[in-house]
């Protein structure tokens, strides 16, 4: 049975990743924590597909909008960060993403996809789970769905805000708008 994880506290990682600048790192949840930021938090399916790259892409071309929010940005998929690294270096005309503004972790044992909720085991890949955590570490948001759909970065951006208002959002609720 699937477990609710908004309200929780997000299980802490340390990943290996490929930084905006093409090296190799890490990235930590704790420490975005530690800095008082917000986590949004993304697992995609595998590089080299389809419909990653535009998500993978659209995110990046509006980084610039997390950071006005105070929010760090991850991505996260069970593939090397070997295929990241030749992903990132490949040219979006060509099926690549080309430079990010943000790194992308490599879960290769699964156990943060697993930990989120969002591995399917039988085929050791991450669904499109999308997480908003507050500094914190509370878990806020949580959206899955099929790998076939991408997600929205309108709807993530609004979501961020309405969050943190600290207040009641209607439905259609806009930014600068009144809360309840």
């Amino acid at each position: 049975m699937a477990e609710r994880l908004v309200g929780k506290q997000a299980p802490l990682f340390v990943l290996d990743a490929v930084m905006p600048d093409k090296t190799f790192g890490t990235v930590s949840l704790e420490q975005i924590m530690n800095e008082g930021k917000w986590t949004i938090l993304f697992f995609y399916p595998n590089d080299f597909t389809f419909v990653c790259p535009t998500e993978i892409t659209a995110i990046s071309d509006r980084y610039e909008e997390f950071q006005e929010l105070n929010a760090e940005v991850i991505g996260i998929s069970t593939d090397s960060l070997y295929s990241h690294y030749a992903w990132i270096n490949t040219e979006r005309t060509k099926n690549g993403i080309g430079p990010l503004n943000y790194p992308i972790a490599s879960d290769r044992n699964h156990v943060v996809s697993r930990e989120y909720g969002v591995l399917i085991e039988e085929k050791g890949v991450a669904m499109r789970g999308l997480f908003i955590i507050h500094p914190s570490g509370e878990i806020q948001y949580e959206v899955v769905h099929h790998n076939n759909v991408g997600r929205d970065i309108d709807e993530v951006l609004r979501v961020l805000q309405a969050l943190q208002t600290g207040g009641l959002c209607p439905a259609n609720w806009r930014p600068g708008q009144s809360t309840l």
